[in-house]
């Protein structure tokens, strides 16, 4: 079988929701509240690539991620690269990704300390169907309101430069010293290349597609997974059965059936589109 259906691992955050999205259970009332969904595999912490949806109801606080050869360079595995597929976003919801104008490492810290970053940022409005790359080094802050898929490369770490006044723990001197101050300019991404795929990302760290109802074979490279995330309706991978609100890892090559209304993704590791 070359379809496998994966687990889930729900997380709770100060600044997730209650009623979530879709496809999965609300948080019970009183409980904390939930703000992320990861789908793991069976060896959680080696794959390339990780994927989850957010679930925000309060900003996110302002951070930044290493790149791969820094993130080798302090002992860690990888870099982190990341997108946002946006689902859902209430009126006046924003994301901020980079700076409004080119800061120096010097202003980026003294703007962290006194919290006159967050006005810095350029904060975009952002509406179901918008999608951003958060390469590695982009100092970025999610906003509230909003519900999102992220495709990231696998790793956990962040530094957080400024987390409005909480007591969170901080980390300036890594955080100034990965981060890249400048505007944000989208990379070039191929787009629609033909009526039944987009290819939102191609490369460096991962491809991302996003294809409509209908079916097709996937045929992946030996060695190089797949994440198959449906965002709406259901079908069949290689016989297992699949919805809205789950994911698919895919080996070699995997038969897809998606039942008219679905609009679904697949993600894998590379620069190379299959």
């Amino acid at each position: 079988m070359t379809a496998t259906l994966l687990t889930t691992r729900r997380v709770e955050k100060p600044w997730g929701r209650h009623q979530l999205w879709p496809g999965f259970a609300d948080a019970a009332p009183g409980a904390e509240k939930i703000g992320e969904v990861w789908f793991q595999t069976p060896d959680a912490g080696k794959p390339d690539l990780l994927i989850k949806y957010l679930f925000t109801s309060e900003k996110l606080s302002v951070q930044v991620h290493p790149n791969d050869e820094q993130a080798h360079a302090r002992g860690l595995p990888r870099g982190k690269d990341e997108c946002w597929v946006v689902l859902a976003a209430e009126p006046g919801a924003t994301i901020a990704i980079g700076t409004l104008e080119p800061l120096s490492k010097e202003t980026l810290r003294a703007a962290a300390l006194d919290g006159s970053i967050e006005h810095m940022l350029d904060w975009k409005p952002v509406k179901a169907g918008d999608f951003y790359y958060a390469k590695s080094n982009t100092v970025h802050a999610i906003g509230g309101g909003v519900t999102v898929i992220e495709v990231q490369q696998n790793s956990d770490t962040t530094y957080r430069l400024y987390d409005y006044g909480s007591d969170r723990e901080l980390h300036l001197d890594d955080g100034v010293d990965v981060s890249e101050p400048v505007p944000y300019v989208a990379p070039a991404a191929p787009g629609r290349v033909a009526d039944d795929r987009v290819i939102l990302v191609e490369g460096p760290k991962f491809v991302l597609e996003r294809w409509p109802a209908g079916s097709r074979v996937v045929t992946l490279p030996e060695g190089v997974p797949g994440w198959f995330v449906p965002i709406t309706g259901a079908g069949t991978a290689d016989g297992v059965a699949w919805k809205a609100g789950e994911c698919l890892q895919f080996t070699g090559t995997t038969h897809v059936s998606a039942e008219t209304g679905s609009d679904v993704l697949l993600a894998y590791p590379g620069d190379t589109r299959i």
